[in-house]
């Protein structure tokens, strides 16, 4: 009977990494994120799917605990004096949102017949969007540390910081017991466990980890580390508050800890799992039953609640001075409800607030607008139009006269311009990145705004009076086609052009450019050498190798320039095993092993 009930347990957590190993990579490959797919992945293995999780609120009970975790990495991100320089955003524009969604879906949810106080509950609870939901697409986005990303940070600290005084309103509005001492007494022990957090966390923690390092085992660490995050989530519990929210106090507090590190690694492996668990409850959590009987119900209602909440987050986002691109990104993200409904309906349901009815309903809206918040995300960035950069500031190409023309202002176009501006001859100096403009001013450098893939551009940048043509852009497929524009526009100017790599150098030569140069070429030459003198090697031989290498590296191109990409591989030096010893060589390194076909970009 006990190894029937572990092989019953077993197939479960079988079928729960199973379904997200095969749902996750298939919805990436076809563009609609890991979110969608842990949701529908776990619809179709719980109760409404194959019926292998009867009872999916206990799967997610356990799954809270990786927007737990995730709460705290982000924590260890936010040092106190970059949370200090987000206050206004976490007490501005947090409580602005959650002010105005909460007071239009309140207005939504009356509308719909409910009592004023189920009303406010119902869609206060929809106005706290999911931090999994966010986090995970800001994260495959790679925008958390981008100001749009930090302010959708500040927003959902902000809506975690309100279920607190939420859910002392669901017991002032319940009409059991005394409201009035209740609430006061939940406040103050909220208060202790926030208290006692931060003095334990500013004045044993570090030294616990110390005295931890020295045991040098890292299976202790690890389960500290664990320690820590669950045992603030729990204190938090324990007072009322969110788990995350302690675990996010937990990461801030051991923020600048030289442990930090350290902990964001025994960390990671287990948010990313229990993550992944979390979405995959959601999905479970999705009743189709109820969605079949009541599917104009529900339908009206997660169109009406997303739709005034995309709008109160509009209107919060232009009164911030946000771009209008920036506000329907923001709705992108923030339109659905979060996974603090459900605490805060819970709590409304054992108040009396909430009928089964209501709270079933309720929590099947939230449901569907998680689900639904990737869709809506892929699909502004598909169809919304790219914002055009302000020009504010910038002078745009015209007039221009410079004996030389340099078309894209980055790392490589800086460097290459400061031999010419050494001999004093005139520069004019072209880019499409505003931002990198403005910076390159503030070094003393006049660059106007222009794309070189334009003839008309060209012209007024002054290419038909320019003697030389630097083409240091960084995306091979616009480099070619400013080669090919100038070609034909201004063939009296020499080309030297910044390669992608060794493809691209052969498509240039074959062009017939003046110059080019493999943008890494250079740069890691002088890295061997210097490797070499470091390691003892005489400076006169470091010279030779070099030199060799170098020799080397022409000939192959000349021969691939001729034949193919392939051809020449026996010039690279290899260190893969030889079948047979070879004579002595003339040089250290000079082995010729078997190298793969597909090493063009060398």
């Amino acid at each position: 009977m006990a190894v029937e009930g572990l092989t019953g347990d077993l197939i479960k957590v079988v079928s729960l990494l199973g379904a997200g190993v095969v749902a996750v990579p298939l919805f990436r490959r076809l563009g609609l994120g890991s979110v969608l797919g842990y949701f529908t992945a776990g619809l179709a293995i719980g109760p409404y799917g194959v019926g292998l999780f009867p009872n999916p609120e206990s799967v997610l009970h356990v799954a809270e605990l990786g927007v737990v975790m995730f709460l705290f990495i982000i924590g260890l991100e936010m040092q106190p004096s970059r949370l200090w320089n987000l206050r206004r955003e976490i007490f501005g524009l947090g409580v602005a949102q959650v002010a105005l969604c909460g007071a239009l879906l309140t207005g939504v949810g009356y509308a719909y017949g409910l009592p004023l106080p189920a009303a406010f509950i119902a869609g206060m609870g929809f106005v706290l969007s999911s931090t999994a939901v966010v986090m995970q697409m800001l994260n495959e986005r790679g925008e958390t540390s981008t100001p749009q990303g930090q302010q959708a940070v500040s927003i959902l600290l902000l809506e975690d910081l309100a279920i607190v005084p939420l859910l002392a309103i669901v017991a002032l509005l319940g009409p059991v017991g005394n409201p009035g001492a209740n609430g006061w007494v939940s406040f103050a022990i909220a208060a202790a466990c926030v208290a006692g957090l931060v003095l334990a966390g500013r004045y044993l923690l570090n030294p616990m980890f110390r005295l931890l390092a020295l045991a040098q085992a890292r299976e202790v660490m690890t389960a500290a580390a664990l320690l820590v995050v669950l045992g603030s989530a729990l204190a938090m519990q324990l007072g009322g508050l969110s788990m995350a929210m302690g675990a996010f106090l937990a990461g801030v507090l051991l923020s600048e800890s030289s442990f930090r590190h350290q902990l964001e690694a025994d960390i990671e492996p287990f948010r990313g799992i229990l993550l992944g668990l979390f979405f995959l409850a959601v999905g479970m959590s999705l009743d189709l039953g109820l969605i079949a009987r009541q599917w104009v119900l529900i339908g009206l209602a997660v169109v009406a609640f997303m739709s005034v909440k995309a709008l109160g987050i509009f209107i919060v986002a232009k009164l911030s001075k946000s771009s209008t691109r920036e506000a329907i990104t923001r709705i992108s993200l923030f339109s659905q409800g979060g996974e603090f409904a459900f605490v805060l309906y819970a709590a409304a349901l054992s108040a009396g607030l909430f009928t089964a009815q209501i709270n079933a309903v309720a929590s099947a809206t939230v449901i569907l607008s998680m689900a639904l918040t990737p869709l809506l995300a892929i699909a502004l960035d598909r169809f919304l139009p790219p914002e055009a950069a302000s020009l504010d500031g910038v002078d745009r190409a015209d007039g221009l006269n410079g004996r030389a023309l340099i078309i894209g202002f980055g790392r490589f176009g800086q460097v290459a311009s400061q031999a010419l501006l050494a001999r004093g001859f005139s520069v004019s100096i072209i880019e499409v990145d505003v931002d990198l403009i403005k910076v390159a001013a503030e070094f003393g450098f006049k660059v106007h705004y222009g794309d070189g893939t334009r003839p008309e551009i060209l012209h007024a940048s002054g290419a038909e009076r320019a003697e030389v043509i630097l083409v240091c852009v960084d995306k091979r497929e616009t480099s070619s086609h400013i080669v090919a524009v100038a070609q034909e526009a201004f063939p009296h100017a020499k080309l030297f052009v910044r390669a992608y790599d060794r493809g691209h150098a052969m498509d240039l030569i074959r062009a017939g450019v003046d110059y080019q140069i493999r943008e890494t070429f250079e740069s890691a030459m002088a890295f061997g050498t210097a490797v070499l003198l470091g390691m003892g090697v005489p400076a006169d031989e470091a010279a030779e190798i070099a030199e060799d290498v170098r020799r080397r590296d022409a000939e192959r191109l000349d021969l691939q320039v001729a034949s193919d990409i392939h051809a020449g591989s026996d010039l690279l030096r290899g260190n893969a095993p030889v079948p047979a010893p070879l004579t002595k060589p003339k040089a250290a390194g000079q082995i010729h092993g078997n190298m793969p076909d597909d090493l063009g970009s060398l």
